[in-house]
């Protein structure tokens, strides 16, 4: 029906710019309506944790590490995972969420690429606590990429951030519709922005984020599902150290040390805060929501932006 305005180069065009100058003029109801939003959220009761089941998978350090004491403190039940290495540091992180409230914390190593180890680690923990109430899918690698390392050896980056997810969560469904149940879904900001040396890790972030957002439509409003996009966080994995551990290029330099970065527990606090009052999406630092739109709006200006990021890596 309306094909022909597409057809033609012109008015293709001419539709573009009518439809932004339409969204510019509608902008300001557009931001009350967000603002409300804001506002209600902010006095919205939080979800009290207490005697509720949580599932966190690469528990062991970083960000799900925090995650299962700030979840600890509040009185939740939780089930950690981590792959199982030699440094694993998951049964201290057992005994700290313990210490810290956890009436029980159950660890357990699985690699969370494999789809029969996921069915594994959600079974034992329904068998374990009878119930699951929030799902965390954490687990996730971030080595570097380039054209000219070779690419089979980055395989497990698809396997481990899009497909641990993936499996966990089919396997979590059905328990979380009977408690009406939240997934909280670690997926970066790098997979809307792009950013350079990120490659494959932004394309499994990026998967993620459309799946989730796709899945909503199918689990809502009985599941609420919150996608995490972070930007640069106070973790290893932003690190030369940790970049030195990975099979393509290496960071030059610590991240924190040349760019804006946020406090690890104090992200963790807002996600947590956020997952509670039932808040379905998450950017922290919350500036990175103006680089998505610079990104959207202002190509050009993106590219500037994040080319200048290239000298950090180091082929």
């Amino acid at each position: 029906m309306y094909e022909a305005l597409f057809n033609n180069r012109f008015t293709n065009t001419f539709v573009f710019y009518i439809s932004l100058l339409l969204l510019l003029l509608i902008s300001p109801f557009l931001f009350a309506w967000e603002l409300f939003d804001i506002v209600r959220t902010c006095l919205r009761c939080k979800e009290n944790m207490s005697g509720k089941v949580v599932l966190i998978t690469g528990a062991s350090s970083g960000l799900g590490e925090l995650m299962a004491y700030e979840y600890a403190k509040l009185g939740a039940y939780l089930a950690i995972i981590a792959t199982r290495k030699p440094e694993s540091r998951l049964e201290q992180v057992a005994n700290k969420a313990r210490e810290l409230g956890s009436p029980d914390v159950l660890f357990m190593f699985a690699d969370v690429s494999k789809i029969e180890e996921c069915h594994m680690f959600v079974d034992n923990t329904i068998r374990h606590f009878g119930r699951l109430d929030h799902l965390v899918c954490n687990a996730g690698i971030g080595p570097l990429y380039s054209i000219n390392n070779d690419l089979t050896k980055f395989a497990p980056i698809i396997d481990i951030n899009f497909w641990g997810s993936v499996y966990t969560t089919h396997f979590a469904i059905p328990h979380l519709m009977k408690t009406k149940g939240k997934i909280i879904v670690n997926a970066s900001a790098a997979g809307l922005l792009n950013p350079p040396g990120g490659g494959l890790y932004n394309a499994s972030k990026g998967a993620l984020i459309n799946f989730f957002e796709t899945l909503r439509y199918e689990v809502s409003p009985m599941i609420t599902i919150t996608i995490l996009t972070l930007g640069f966080i106070e973790t290893d994995f932003i690190t030369v150290k940790y970049s030195n551990n990975g099979v393509g290029p290496h960071l030059r330099n610590d991240l924190r040390d040349v760019l804006p970065t946020m406090g690890a527990e104090a992200c963790t606090k807002a996600i947590i805060d956020g997952v509670r009052k039932g808040v379905t999406s998450i950017t922290e630092p919350r500036f990175f929501k103006t680089v998505v739109l610079v990104k959207l709006f202002f190509p050009q200006l993106h590219y500037l932006f994040f080319n200048s990021f290239s000298p950090l890596v180091q082929n």
